[in-house]
């Protein structure tokens, strides 16, 4: 099955009642997004041994929140979203989709709010992003979505993130459509924005209590995926669950032996508390393990890039 997103006047009764059944994707919810983010990775950051660099991601996340509401985003999305429905593709394609001077002017609050939080190599790194051309900031943003992270350091990549996922998340909210379940395959790309998820939540709740959704690293996004499939290959027959603690912890590793990857899954039920990027960050231990196993990550936190 996979997920498109066609414009709302356009779905029939029949596709509303399905949708109503189990929504197949939930758009981002701004109010507080970011802020909630900061409270988790300070709150994770008290007992873990990157707590220090927990604490820092907890400084671009609250200026995330800021700057997401000193520059609203005002777009009109239904014309794209007609022409991408009639294609097929995902609205918000960070391959495909133009980007306008938003972004940057998202960037350069971001680093107004941050350089007086930071000292040393980090407010290095602002002062650089700070002087860099437009061309030079555009070409660094393709890179990421081109996944080309030897273009950009790693120290430089969490800041561009953090101003494009404002940005995409914006937009992502703006969405004037719903999303109807098709049959397909690439489920492991997001249907708003074709990144790749940061980690997969099993909600709690009356309306998506014990259905997973993989969280967008980007859009902030997420798309209904069954459990007991691989995120990745959609392989069913040899996965297998991992975690550092119990068969009761709160945070787990899915892995597949068919195409040798892992998703981490996060349990609402089990601590209501957990946070996507949060959770997934102060568990890099698990990762490691997985690593030792011999599994890759088929996924990306936005303040943790590949080095150079």
């Amino acid at each position: 099955m996979s997920i498109r997103i066609i414009p709302q006047d356009e779905l029939e009764k029949s596709d509303r009642k399905t949708a109503e059944m189990i929504p197949p994707l939930l758009f981002p919810r701004l109010k507080n997004l970011y802020s909630r983010r900061a409270a988790r990775l300070r709150q994770l950051a008290e007992k873990n041994p990157l707590g220090d660099y927990l604490r820092f991601t907890a400084v671009i996340a609250s200026a995330q929140e800021i700057v997401l509401y000193d520059h609203p985003l005002q777009m009109d999305l239904h014309a794209r979203l007609v022409e991408t429905a009639r294609q097929g593709k995902p609205p918000l394609d960070i391959h495909t989709l133009p980007r306008d001077g938003h972004w940057q002017r998202l960037l350069h609050s971001l680093i107004a709010e941050l350089k007086p939080e930071m000292t040393g190599q980090a407010l290095a790194v602002l002062e650089n992003l700070e002087k860099a051309s437009a061309q030079e900031l555009e070409a660094m943003a393709s890179a990421l979505f081109d996944n080309d992270f030897a273009r950009v350091s790693s120290d430089k990549a969490p800041f561009i993130w953090a101003a494009l996922s404002v940005y995409w998340a914006q937009m992502a909210a703006l969405i004037p459509g719903k999303a109807r379940a098709e049959y397909g395959e690439q489920r492991q790309f997001c249907p708003v924005c074709a990144s790749v998820p940061v980690t997969s939540i099993v909600h709690m709740g009356t309306q998506h209590g014990g259905l997973r959704y993989l969280h967008c690293n980007l859009c902030e996004s997420e798309w209904y995926v069954v459990r007991s499939k691989c995120t990745n290959c959609e392989q069913t027959r040899d996965l297998h669950y991992w975690s550092l603690d119990s068969e009761t912890a709160p945070v787990k590793a899915e892995s597949c032996g068919d195409c040798g990857t892992y998703l981490k899954m996060l349990y609402q039920e089990k601590d209501p508390a957990v946070e996507p990027v949060a959770d997934d960050l102060a568990s890099l231990v698990l990762d490691a393990r997985m690593e030792q196993e011999g599994f890759s990550r088929s996924s990306l936190n936005p303040f943790l890039f590949p080095g150079e």
